[in-house]
């Protein structure tokens, strides 16, 4: 087994373009205020609202999928267009929706406009 010689060992002085003091570990400074995930404000319903979304946008199941999926295309929407009308709504979007479908369908021609530019 070798030995370990620590006679010549010195500790360099922090370089000029460390911002760093010598034996500091560059990690965050410590005196710095914690914010929360919710921001400045209360915390309000945060975590509730975190749960719902986070339920909200789980994985149905595959028949759900499934159904979802045909209900879009013969409304000519997609899977998230039409699941998003479902969760902000509250209601399953029929043919009869012809006002709200044509909405559905000038907003995405709106963002579509707006991400190419």
């Amino acid at each position: 087994m070798a030995e370990l010689k620590i006679e010549g060992l010195t500790i360099e002085p922090a370089s000029p373009a460390s911002s760093s003091p010598a034996r500091h570990n560059g990690g965050p400074p410590l005196d710095q205020e914690h914010i929360p995930e919710w921001g400045d404000g209360g915390i309000g319903n945060y975590f509730y609202w975190k749960a719902a979304h986070r339920a909200a946008w789980k994985n149905p199941s595959p028949g759900i999928v499934a159904f979802r999926i045909r209900k879009a295309e013969r409304l000519g929407l997609t899977y998230e267009e039409y699941t998003l009308e479902i969760l902000e709504r509250g209601r399953h979007l029929q043919v009869e929706d012809v006002e709200r479908i044509a909405e559905i369908k000038r907003a995405r021609a709106a963002r579509g406009r707006n991400h190419r530019s």
